[in-house]
């Protein structure tokens, strides 16, 4: 689905995060500098630490941001995206094409309840339908990476019809 800009929208953006342990849907407001921060602490994690892909040809890349349960994964197969993940806040998006493109979810990273969490595990669970709102945030926040060859492939994603 091709996710279009109003650039006429207010400059905050509506966030649904859920709390997980509680069960309840907070709406949270996130304003453009709230934005460009989470986009801009994006680092990227030495490729030493990561478990090596079990396909051959394939490159993972982590970023990690600036707060607890914020990453980006990516799955390359000769410099292009075969697999992505962004998590944030107890939310996640993934874009696979094997998979009808988009898919959101809840991770467990905010469950007080989880006694099997183990911190360098995520298990997330799949929305039944894409969550728009919260694809179109992570849009807003990988926009501001725009020019790095990696976010702009990334990019290019949210103007597929996957």
């Amino acid at each position: 689905m091709n996710i279009s800009r109003d650039e006429s929208a207010p400059k905050m953006t509506k966030y649904y995060s859920m709390n997980q342990a509680a069960g309840y849907s907070i709406v949270t407001l996130m304003d453009k500098d709230q934005i460009a921060a989470l986009g801009a602490s994006l680092r990227q994690i030495d490729q030493k630490l990561l478990t090596p892909a079990k396909e051959e040809g394939i490159t993972r890349v982590w970023y990690q941001g600036g707060e607890p349960y914020f990453d980006v994964f990516v799955e390359l197969r000769q410099g292009k995206i075969q697999w992505f993940q962004f998590t944030l806040r107890g939310k996640s998006i993934s874009w696979n094409p094997e998979h009808s493109g988009w898919q959101s979810g809840t991770t467990n990273e905010l469950r007080a309840d989880d006694i099997t969490f183990y911190p360098a595990s995520k298990v997330i669970e799949n929305d039944k339908h894409p969550d728009w709102e919260f694809i179109q945030l992570v849009r807003s926040i990988l926009e501001t990476r725009a020019g790095e060859d990696i976010f702009d492939q990334i990019l290019a994603l949210f103007d597929t019809e996957n």
